[in-house]
């Protein structure tokens, strides 16, 4: 399923690649997406907190320009000034970064603005349009991120897609056997990081991501 609204880009949440230097068992992050662009991610994301300015902005020109290559587009997560720097093509903000309203005034009406929540309440005040997606989870425990909330597994999607009419994405814990737990509470796709980029086959492990979750949306769409 792709989503645009006025000018921004088009968007396919079904494979979204959550990913920084850490996370790739000390394969080049590049090799690593590469890869994982080849098997059938459709949405980017670079997250380092650690990394400085400078070299992130290295690392985010060379992802950038695969993501171009694979007409993926192409975000950051938290660095409201790496946008406008790097071209990107949005931003991911988490509850503690920077409010929804404030990132969207930063970036401008024509990129694209994923915002993390836990809990309906999060959604109170966002202007409609000023969000493009949101980010639910976590949906099983991970160890992918050091501040994770406890899981809050099917229900915590479902609670979101009942208040909300925007796409969502569920993320903490997910692989290819566990996709269909967050697309059948109303998910629109997964959102990985150890999954591929700490898969042995960056590239087979996001095909098969990405057949799971087709044939998890198809048997919740009754198609299959």
């Amino acid at each position: 399923m792709t989503h645009s609204l006025s000018s921004r880009p088009a968007f396919d949440l079904s494979v979204y690649l959550v990913v920084g230097p850490g996370d790739c068992r000390g394969r080049p992050l590049t090799e690593v997406v590469a890869a994982a662009l080849r098997g059938g991610v459709t949405l980017l994301q670079l997250r380092d907190k650690a990394a400085s300015e400078a070299d992130y902005l290295a690392l985010g020109r060379e992802l950038r320009a695969l993501c171009r290559e694979a007409g993926v587009p192409f975000l950051v997560n938290d660095r409201v000034e790496a946008v406008a720097a790097l071209d990107a093509d949005g931003l991911h903000v988490g509850q503690q970064d920077l409010a929804a309203q404030a990132a969207r005034a930063a970036i401008g009406p024509e990129r694209l603005l994923g915002l993390s929540v836990h809990d309906p309440v999060q959604l109170a005040g966002i202007a409609e349009g000023a969000v493009d997606y949101l980010g639910v989870g976590p949906v099983f425990d991970t160890t992918s991120k050091a501040d994770a909330r406890p899981a809050s597994g099917a229900e915590g999607i479902a609670r979101i897609r009942a208040a909300s009419a925007l796409p969502i994405v569920g993320i903490g814990g997910l692989t290819a056997e566990r996709a269909a737990v967050p697309l059948a509470a109303g998910a629109d796709g997964v959102a990985v990081v150890s999954a591929i980029a700490g898969a042995e086959d960056p590239e087979a492990a996001a095909r098969e991501l990405a057949r799971a979750v087709a044939a998890a949306k198809a048997r919740r769409d009754g198609l299959a």
